[in-house]
C-alpha cells in the first residue's frame, strides 16, 4: 500500500474534546497511509503546553492560518478508524442540534480507555458454566461454606454461562468461590467464541405463545427489517413487551444483524439480561457506569467488530458503533433517563431515531406510558403504533383506589385502612409493595419551640435526616453533617424530624408487622455492588414480604406475588412549577401500579391522598392513561407547549451573584440583534432552586412554535455568546429539549 509524503501539503482537521465551538488545525505526518488514514481515527497531538487525543474531521490542502505556525500531529492511534462515514455524520449532526463542541460529542461516544489514547485490544472473554453434576447438586449441603453456596444458586438459576465481567458485576470477590466449584468438579471453564455462526444455534429455550395483539407487533417490526421505521409499542404494563423484543431480536439475529437495546437505568438491565441470557445462546454485551472501563472497551470493541449481536446498555451506549446494525429498541422511552442532563445534554431517544433513519434500519419504542411528544408523532404518524391492550398470560389490571386521608389518623405515612388491607394481603402470605419517592428519615429537621430549620449552607434545600448514618445529608449537593440533639438557633428547643421518608417507614413497618420480612429498595441501599440483584432475588423466592422502595421499584421489574401496591404520598407530584410534572406524575402512578397482579392473582393498589377529587387522579381511575394524556396534549396545545413548540434553555451558574444578569445583559443585546423570527424570549430569571452546591443559577428560555427558526437563531446566537468577555466569568451550557425547567 502506497505511503504518500505529506511535504507540508495536507492539513488536519481535528475535533478536541474542549469547550470551543471549532476544529484546530494541525499538519499531517511526514509519512502517512492514506487508505487507512480516513475521518474518524484518533490523534495524539500537542495542545497547549501538553499533549491531547483528537479525532480526525477532514483532511485538506490549505488552512486559513499561518502554515508554518501549525504545529504536526504527534502520531495516528487508529488503523483504520474505529468509525464509520456513518457513525462520525451522526455525531456531527448532534454537535449541530445540540449546539455542543464536536471534539465533547465525539469523545462522548468512545470509551474511557480508548478516550485516553489506549491500544485496541479484544480479549477473549472467560465464561464458566455449570457441570452436569453441577447441576442437580443441592446447595443445602453448602450451609458451612456461605459463598459457595451463594455462588453454586447464582449458577443454578441461570441457565447460560456467565462471564468474568457478569461474575464481578455481581460480587468483587468470586474468584475464591468459583475456585472451590471448579474442584469439586460442579463448575467449569467455558471458552465460548462470542459470535454463532449457525443460526440454529442462536435460541436456548423457545419462544412463549403470543396473543393477537402480540404477534401483530411482532409480524409488523418484521416486516420492516432493512428498512427505516419508528414503531411505539404501548402497552399496558404485564402485557408481554419484552417477548415482542424477544421474538424480533430472533429474526434480526437468524439475518446476521446487530441489535442495539438501551433502557434508561442501570437497575432495569439485570432482569433484563437474565430474560435474554435464558433466550439466546450467544455472547450478550453490557454497557452501563457500573462496569469497568476494561468491560465497556471490550463490550464496544465487539459491537464495532462484529464479534458480538446484542448490546445490552444505558443512553452512554447510544452511540457505540455496529458493524451489521439490524434494530435499536429503546424500552420504557417515556424515561426522563434518556436524556442526559449534564455537559452534553442529548436525548437518547431522538438520537436513536435519527440513527434508525440513517442506518435503514427500524426503531422500536416501548412504554406502557408513552410520552406526550411520542403520542404526537403518531398523531402525525411519524410513528407506527402498535398497541398491546391487554396482560399476557390469565393475569387482569390490577384495581385502582383512591383513599381519601383527609381528618384520618396517620401512623408515619400509614393510615389504618391501608394498614388493614396490608395485615389481610399479608395473611394469605401475598407481597406487598409500598412506594415512597423519598429516601431517608424525613426530609425536614425542625425546632418545636422557634421553628429553626436544618438548612443546607450550599443550597436552597432542607438537609434530609439520615437515622441510621447519624447524619444529615442534602439530596442535591451530597454535603453531610452529623445529626445534631440541640436547636442551634434557640438552644433549648426539641428537635423534629418533619415529613416522610423510606427509612422512616421502614421503622414502623418493623413495629406494626415485626413478624414480617420488609425489603427496602432506595439509593441508599442498593449501593453495594450485587446488592440489588440479593434483593430481587430474595423478593422473587418468596423470602420477603413487604417491599418499600422509591422510583427504582416503579418500571420493569416483575413480582409475580405482589398483589398490594400503596402509594403514599401521590399528593407531592400533584403541585409543580414544571409543566413536564403532571405527565411525570401520571407515568409515575401507572408505572407503580403495573407491579400489582402480574400472575394469576388480582391486584390492588391505594393511593392515598388528600385531593381525591383532583381530576389528574380521577381521569386516570376511570379512563386510563391515554385519556390522561389526550387531555394533556389537548392543554399543551392550547398554551403552545412541546410537543406543539420547541424550546432551548440557556443556563447559567457561578459563585458570583453579579456575574449573571452581566452576562445575561450581553446575551440579551445579541438576541435582539439576531432574532429576525418570532422565537419568543423569556427570562432570564431565577432557577427554581436559585443556589446549588454554592453556585447561582439562572436560566433564559427561547420557545418556537418552528425547530428550524429556533435552530438558525441558535446557530449564530451561540458562537456569539461563545466570544463574550462576560461569559468567561460564568459556567453557561445550553440545553436543546429541555425535560425539565430546574
Amino acid at each position: 500500500m502506497a505511503k504518500l509524503p505529506t511535504d507540508g501539503a495536507l492539513i488536519f482537521k481535528v475535533a478536541i474534546p474542549v469547550p470551543v465551538y471549532r476544529l484546530f488545525d494541525y499538519l499531517a505526518p511526514d509519512v502517512i497511509d492514506l487508505h487507512n488514514v480516513k475521518p474518524g481515527v484518533r490523534l495524539e497531538v500537542p495542545f497547549g503546553k501538553g499533549k491531547k487525543i483528537a479525532f480526525l474531521v477532514e483532511i485538506v490542502q490549505h488552512s486559513e492560518l499561518d502554515v508554518g505556525k501549525l504545529k504536526q500531529v504527534i502520531r495516528i492511534l487508529d488503523h483504520p478508524s474505529l468509525l464509520s462515514a456513518k457513525d462520525l455524520w451522526l455525531m456531527k449532526w448532534a454537535s449541530h442540534y445540540y449546539h455542543h463542541p464536536l471534539g465533547e460529542v465525539m469523545s462522548t461516544a468512545f470509551p474511557a480507555a480508548l478516550r485516553q489514547g489506549k491500544s485496541v485490544v479484544v480479549k477473549t472473554e472467560k465464561r464458566y458454566t455449570l457441570t452436569e453434576l453441577g447441576k442437580v447438586t443441592d446447595s443445602a449441603g453448602l450451609q458451612r461454606s456461605p459463598k459457595q453456596k451463594s455462588m453454586l444458586e447464582k449458577f443454578q438459576s441461570c441457565p447460560a454461562s456467565l462471564s468474568e465481567a457478569e461474575l464481578s458485576a455481581w460480587n468483587d470477590n468470586w474468584r475464591p468461590a468459583v475456585k472451590a466449584l471448579i474442584a469439586k468438579q460442579w463448575v467449569q471453564l467455558e471458552l465460548q467464541a462470542a459470535k454463532l455462526n449457525n443460526p440454529e444455534a442462536l435460541i436456548r429455550n423457545n419462544a412463549l405463545q403470543c396473543n393477537p395483539p402480540q404477534q401483530a407487533a411482532i409480524e409488523a417490526v418484521c416486516a420492516s427489517l432493512g428498512q427505516f421505521g419508528v414503531f411505539l409499542l404501548e402497552g399496558v404494563t404485564g402485557s408481554g413487551k419484552t417477548e415482542v423484543y424477544l421474538q424480533i431480536i430472533r429474526t434480526v439475529l437468524e439475518r446476521g444483524q446487530q441489535v442495539l437495546v438501551l433502557v434508561p437505568e442501570i437497575t432495569l438491565t439485570p432482569q433484563l439480561e437474565d430474560r435474554f441470557r435464558q433466550r439466546f445462546a450467544i455472547s450478550i454485551a453490557l454497557s452501563h457506569s457500573k462496569l469497568t472501563d476494561n468491560q465497556r472497551q471490550a463490550a464496544w470493541l465487539q459491537m464495532q467488530q462484529g464479534d458480538c449481536s446484542i448490546l445490552l446498555g444505558t443512553r452512554s451506549a447510544l452511540f457505540t458503533p455496529l458493524k451489521n446494525p439490524g434494530l435499536i429498541i429503546l424500552d420504557e422511552e417515556h424515561d426522563a433517563s434518556f436524556k442526559q442532563q449534564e455537559g452534553f445534554r442529548f436525548s437518547a431517544r431522538d438520537i436513536a431515531v435519527v440513527r434508525g433513519k440513517l442506518l435503514h434500519i427500524p426503531v422500536l419504542l416501548g412504554s406502557a406510558t408513552p410520552s406526550l411528544e411520542s403520542l404526537y408523532n403518531v398523531d402525525k404518524q411519524r410513528y407506527q403504533l402498535l398497541h398491546l391492550p391487554d396482560r399476557a398470560g390469565n393475569a387482569i389490571e390490577p384495581v385502582l383506589q383512591l383513599l381519601d386521608i383527609r381528618n384520618k389518623r396517620i401512623s408515619e405515612g400509614l393510615s389504618e385502612a391501608l394498614i388493614e388491607e396490608m395485615r389481610l394481603i399479608l395473611s394469605k402470605n401475598e407481597q406487598v409493595l409500598l412506594f415512597l419517592n423519598r429516601r431517608g428519615f424525613a426530609p425536614t429537621l425542625i425546632c418545636h419551640s422557634c421553628g429553626w430549620v436544618a438548612r443546607c449552607q450550599r443550597c436552597d434545600a432542607n438537609m434530609v435526616i439520615h437515622f441510621d448514618e447519624s447524619c444529615l445529608r442534602c439530596h442535591h449537593c451530597g454535603q453531610e453533617q452529623r445529626l445534631i440533639k440541640q436547636c442551634p438557633a434557640c438552644k433549648v428547643g426539641e428537635l423534629t424530624p418533619l415529613g416522610l421518608g423510606t427509612e422512616r417507614v421502614e421503622k414502623v413497618l418493623a413495629e406494626l408487622f415485626p413478624d414480617k420480612v420488609t425489603v427496602r429498595l432506595d439509593r441508599d441501599s442498593t449501593q453495594r455492588k450485587g446488592s440489588l440483584e440479593n434483593y430481587l432475588q430474595q423478593i422473587n423466592q418468596g423470602k420477603v414480604d413487604i417491599i418499600l422502595g422509591t422510583q427504582m421499584l416503579s418500571k420493569g421489574h416483575h413480582f409475580p406475588n405482589v398483589t398490594l401496591v400503596a402509594i403514599l404520598d401521590v399528593d407531592s407530584g400533584l403541585f409543580s412549577i414544571d409543566f413536564h410534572a403532571p405527565e411525570k406524575l401520571a407515568q409515575m402512578i401507572v408505572q407503580v401500579s403495573g407491579r400489582a397482579g402480574r400472575a394469576e392473582k388480582p391486584g390492588k393498589v391505594i393511593m392515598q391522598t388528600r385531593q381525591p377529587e383532583h381530576p389528574l387522579l380521577t381521569t386516570l381511575i376511570r379512563e386510563g392513561y391515554r385519556s390522561f394524556a389526550k387531555t394533556a396534549l389537548a392543554e399543551r396545545k392550547e398554551a403552545l407547549l412541546p410537543p406543539f413548540s420547541y424550546q432551548a434553555l440557556l443556563r447559567v451558574q457561578t459563585g458570583d451573584v453579579d456575574s449573571p444578569p452581566l452576562f445575561f445583559q450581553a446575551v440579551t443585546a445579541l438576541v435582539e440583534t439576531y432574532n429576525t423570527g418570532h422565537t419568543l424570549v423569556l427570562g432570564p430569571v431565577a432557577a427554581p432552586m436559585a443556589r446549588r452546591a454554592g453556585l447561582y443559577r439562572y436560566q433564559l428560555l427561547f420557545q418556537n412554535t418552528h425547530r428550524k427558526e429556533l435552530q438558525v437563531l441558535l446557530d449564530v446566537l451561540i458562537p456569539e455568546i461563545a466570544k463574550l468577555k462576560q461569559a468567561r466569568k460564568v459556567r453557561w451550557s445550553l440545553d436543546v429539549d429541555p425535560v425539565d425547567l430546574y
